[in-house]
């Protein structure tokens, strides 16, 4: 039989759980804390280009380069006099006018989980991890708004990634509460999301598994006593019970809705329906989305990532690699930046492309193949919408797109910007599990061009 001690100590260890779910707060501090939070309506979306596409085949050519420096491609005219994109994005020239092109983001991080981790949590790895299997320390981006603004309307979720998210990040002290919730692969015929379907927006049995746990959760709930959290604890259960069974959930995940001729637009493939449902979720009050664009799916899997090293054994070489993504980045990703500008969403919803870092300007040869290495010192970020300044060029490279020039930012400052549309304070803090308050940004400030 449990002693009165073992009885307390069970108690302490389950309210401290909670606490330590809830970012170090307590339930009845929860709900005034994402309230404060929460000044408008707006969105995120992040198309997060693993393994770090190259600034000089994306959005910073450097034409007059060196053979060895400039690469395979050619700079093309925009929409926007004097914003010079890459050839393979015919499409995104064509609305240059609806985004804002930033040069001359840098850090130091080479490795591809350590400038993941920084870029998605404004975090310096404590420990370097040149093998890249690093997880953060920090919680990232998506699960500091799911932990600062709490749920959408109707139980929708604060944080949810397409199809997949960032494998790199943990939401640590916060609980795994504010994980990303995993949508699967919205370009698959009838998709719909794990555990959810259309009407009641529930698969009944599932439904009736949940109630249980529930059910079993309110009788711990009364046995340990939770003096004074009670309504902090029947808000959580409302909420659970609220996304399990809200039609509005439902329907933000229902594709068919759409215009075929729209879904064609941005491309019955894996990038353009997950732009098209980042935008119907971010449209239905999800806070954050992210866009795993990693392309297994497409079949050419030497390509599945943006990692441009000369690789001769897999036949990977930067040229065509670039190529092939384009033909699902460029309908994709300019569809979806017209169609929040259309839908007149683009002062609600930010969209930003970008990777962990970029690519060495000089490039490696081989067996008749080219490839860059990884560089953190310089690299290109798209961002569109926010009611943000479009049409514009923010900072520049030297000649060779080797570093900052001029204006030089860095992922703190972008992250800023993006908690500025939020309206979540990144000084902030949050406790750890050391019981010390963690700032949400430790530097950063809005990047005053884009405000």
């Amino acid at each position: 039989m449990a002693t009165y001690s073992d009885q307390l100590r069970h108690r302490r260890e389950f309210l401290r759980a909670g606490a330590l779910a809830l970012g170090g707060m307590t339930l009845p501090q929860l709900p005034a804390a994402q309230a404060a939070s929460k000044p408008s309506d707006t969105s995120v979306i992040v198309f997060w280009m693993w393994g770090g596409p190259s600034q000089l085949e994306t959005f910073d050519l450097k034409p007059n380069a060196p053979s060895e420096y400039r690469g395979p491609f050619r700079p093309i005219a925009t929409n926007v006099p004097g914003l010079d994109i890459c050839e393979i994005f015919p499409k995104l020239a064509q609305v240059a006018d609806k985004y804002s092109i930033i040069r001359s983001i840098h850090h130091e991080m080479a490795s591809h989980n350590d400038g993941s981790i920084e870029m998605l949590t404004g975090k310096t790895p404590s420990r370097i991890d040149p093998t890249s299997t690093a997880v953060s320390e920090h919680p990232d981006l998506g699960m500091i708004t799911s932990r600062m603004r709490g749920p959408g309307p109707g139980g929708i979720p604060s944080y949810i990634g397409i199809p997949t998210k960032p494998f790199m990040t943990r939401p640590q002290y916060l609980g795994v509460s504010h994980s990303a919730y995993e949508t699967g692969d919205p370009s698959v015929e009838n998709f719909r999301p794990a555990n959810l379907k259309l009407d009641a927006g529930l698969n009944a049995s599932r439904l009736a598994d949940r109630q249980g746990l529930m059910t079993q959760f309110d009788r711990f709930r009364h046995q340990v006593d939770v003096a004074g959290s009670r309504d902090g604890v029947d808000q959580f259960h409302h909420q659970a019970f609220e996304l399990l069974s809200s039609p509005r959930v439902a329907n933000a995940f229902d594709l068919s809705q759409e215009p075929p001729q729209l879904r064609d637009r941005y491309g019955r493939t894996l990038w353009g329906q997950s732009c098209l449902l980042a935008r119907r979720l971010a449209q239905s009050g999800v806070s954050l989305i992210t866009i795993d664009a990693l392309a297994p799916e497409f079949g050419l899997k030497r390509y599945f990532s943006w990692d441009d090293h000369l690789i001769p054994a897999y036949d990977w070489s930067l040229g065509p690699a670039m190529q092939y993504r384009a033909l699902h980045l460029d309908p994709a990703l300019s569809t979806l930046i017209d169609d929040i500008h259309q839908q007149d969403l683009d002062r609600k919803i930010v969209v930003i492309a970008m990777g962990e870092f970029g690519r060495t300007p000089r490039i490696s040869h081989g067996s008749g193949m080219q490839g860059r290495d990884h560089w953190p010192q310089a690299m290109s970020v798209l961002v569109s919408g926010g009611g943000w300044k479009m049409g514009q060029v923010i900072g520049a490279t030297n000649s060779k797109a080797e570093y900052p020039a001029e204006r030089p930012l860095t992922p703190q400052d972008l992250l800023a910007s993006v908690y500025r549309h939020l309206g979540i304070d990144p000084h902030h803090g949050l406790l750890d599990f050391g019981g010390r308050p963690q700032p949400i940004l430790p530097s950063g400030e809005p990047i005053r061009e884009l405000m």
